[in-house]
């Protein structure tokens, strides 16, 4: 989830961003299950420059979330919180997702309407290149999303996201696990529409 986005739920992840933005099966105060926390993936935004991964502590109880920002120097990161809540899938989805926030220039981008169509377009578009890179970069199959879906309808569920929202988003997702396009395909495309794209 874009930084300015922040009081969005992480991971629209629930960033998404969730993050969006962003989110966690196997809540810690529920089930007392706790995680490894995965090592972040390798991230740059689209002016070159490589994102910093911060583990930030706690942002809402049992709720693993992230947020993709610049930080107090100007410099890129994704502000991971409440990752040992969540399983190794998603956390590896969350992050992939805020990566991809800044992949595509949102971090750098005004602060679309929360909840309006662009704000929608953006967590759709970070939701589709991380399945595509977890699909991709790290052989990804059906199980394996399978898991991501589930822990996004249990978090999305849980923090009062009609089913509409919860079915939309993970049908998004499933759309784009099952295309035959590569992720930086999709991030140059939205990188051209945007006039953002380096040659």
């Amino acid at each position: 989830m874009n930084g300015k986005y922040s009081n969005t739920l992480p991971a629209m992840v629930l960033a998404l961003g969730l993050a969006l933005s962003g989110a966690a099966m196997g809540q810690v105060g529920e089930t007392g299950r706790t995680y490894s926390v995965v090592a972040p993936p390798p991230c740059t935004n689209n002016k070159g420059e490589t994102v910093r991964f911060i583990d930030s502590g706690g942002a809402r109880a049992g709720l693993a979330a992230g947020m993709a920002r610049r930080d107090g120097h100007g410099e890129p990161v994704v502000l991971r919180s409440n990752y040992a809540a969540a399983p190794p899938e998603f956390q590896s989805f969350i992050d992939r997702h805020e990566c991809a926030h800044h992949q595509t220039g949102d971090v750098d981008r005004p602060h679309p309407v929360r909840n309006g169509p662009e704000h929608l377009m953006n967590e759709s578009i970070a939701d589709c290149i991380a399945i595509l890179r977890l699909r991709d970069e790290n052989g990804y199959d059906r199980e394996a999303f399978d898991r991501i879906a589930a822990a996004i309808r249990n978090d999305m569920a849980k923090i009062g996201f009609p089913e509409i929202s919860i079915s939309s988003r993970t049908s998004n997702i499933e759309n784009c696990f099952a295309k035959k396009r590569a992720p930086q395909d999709l991030i140059d495309r939205v990188l051209k529409k945007r006039g953002l794209l380096r040659q």
